[in-house]
């Protein structure tokens, strides 16, 4: 059986590599699934007891949140 720690390491590289090339190409769905790859920061932070990387995973949701109200939601004066 593959653990859960596995799955999130492997949601992490897809995700996580996904997001960063699509925003280098300038492509707004990358803070999309920047975002979603952050529930497999926060599961592998907690089975690891990695409290660092815990809060380090709450900021980078704050920051794709924000990524996706700078592209999507706010205003083009």
């Amino acid at each position: 059986m593959v653990g859960l720690d596995l799955i999130s390491q492997i949601g992490i590289t897809i995700f996580g590599v996904s997001a960063i090339v699509l925003i280098a190409k300038k492509n707004k769905w990358g803070f999309v699934v920047g975002l979603i790859s952050q529930p497999f920061f926060f599961i592998t932070s907690i089975i690891n007891k990695q409290w660092g990387l815990f809060i380090l995973s709450i900021l980078y949701t704050f920051s794709w949140l924000f990524g996706i109200y700078e592209w999507f939601f706010k205003k083009k004066k």
